[in-house]
């Protein structure tokens, strides 16, 4: 009972960054692989300044790692836990 109480935090850390609809459309594009910064600001549909907030949040809290690639950033997911938890999201709501 212990260990649940003190991953509680953890894990509404976790499912707080989920809430948000672009930072879910922005992990759920990195679960397929890594991508460009380029590439989520156009599958997301949003302004590249807006773009680099999240990913600067998203890094910050240890979702996603980054890669620099000449004058390209890629990202992808950092934690093999939070892979597991989009792909069952997506196996419950995508399919």
């Amino acid at each position: 009972m212990q260990e649940i109480i003190e991953k509680c935090d953890e894990v509404s850390a976790v499912l707080k960054s989920l809430s948000h609809p672009v930072r879910l459309k922005v992990l759920c594009r990195v679960l397929d692989g890594e991508i460009s910064v380029n590439d989520l600001t156009e599958f997301c549909g949003i302004a590249q300044s807006a773009m680099s907030q999240f990913l600067i949040r998203m890094r910050g809290e240890g979702l996603l790692e980054s890669r620099k690639e000449g004058t390209h950033v890629f990202y992808r997911i950092a934690d093999s836990r939070t892979k597991k938890l989009l792909k069952s999201i997506r196996e419950i709501y995508c399919k």
